[in-house]
């Protein structure tokens, strides 16, 4: 078993190399199984697939970003959260070209474990600004709106050449999402201020003991939803 580990890690470490040095186009089967010293049905037979392997390359090399976000001392102003993990991925994505564009390069479904535990810390974290009643539109839609623009800025920055690169560019596009989405202090009952409170309450069900039914939670959240959108 530690020796089908120890292999499994080589053949990753080999890979993540190649790709660092070469891009994507670098790893190949026959150039992994070189520099790993393995047979191709070892790789085959370990990841399915290059797109198996790939992904697994992926959530390698961000192994010490997620470390970065997990380990991170939470701000007492959720918002400050925001800001920071912005920054965090944004840094990565540009130090790290080659194992972002892997990641969050491609137009499909990404379901590489880094990708999905990137998308689960951010949920969180604006979870945390739903519930300080700081939020502005839904959770979900909050969270689509900062990966979008977050990985858009993070791909035009490592297309650009660094001394073409605008530093104004991140920050400007970040603080423009947060305003759209939060508000510097919770909203009064009432008029806009209803849906913050909709979307704060919502954002508590998960880890509220309401007595609620299954059913009726279900029916309670569809109505925060409509309040939250009208």
């Amino acid at each position: 078993m530690t020796e089908a580990l120890t292999t499994r890690d080589r053949i990753i470490r080999a890979a993540a190399t190649l790709l660092a040095d070469g891009g994507r186009d670098a790893v190949s089967t026959r150039a992994v199984s070189a520099a790993a010293g393995v047979q191709a049905p070892t790789i085959y037979r370990g990841f399915g697939d290059m797109q198996g392997q790939l992904d697994e390359v992926a959530s390698y090399g961000f192994a010490t970003y997620l470390k970065a976000k997990t380990e991170r001392e939470l701000a007492e102003d959720p918002v400050e959260d925001l800001r920071a993990g912005w920054d965090l991925h944004v840094g990565f994505g540009v130090a790290n070209p080659a194992f972002y564009t892997l990641m969050y390069g491609e137009a499909r479904p990404n379901t590489a474990p880094a990708a999905v535990r990137a998308q689960e810390i951010l949920h969180s974290l604006v979870s945390r600004v739903a519930a300080a009643g700081r939020l502005l539109v839904s959770v979900e839609r909050a969270a689509q709106m900062i990966h979008s623009a977050g990985s858009g800025v993070t791909l035009t920055l490592i297309a650009t050449k660094p001394a073409d690169r605008d530093p104004e560019l991140s920050p400007r596009v970040r603080e423009a999402i947060l305003t759209s989405i939060t508000t510097d202090a919770p909203s009064a009952i009432g008029g806009a201020g209803a849906a913050s409170h909709a979307i704060a309450l919502k954002a508590s069900l998960p880890g509220t003991d309401t007595g609620l039914t299954e059913a009726e939670q279900g029916l309670l959240t569809q109505w925060l939803d409509q309040i939250a959108q009208a």
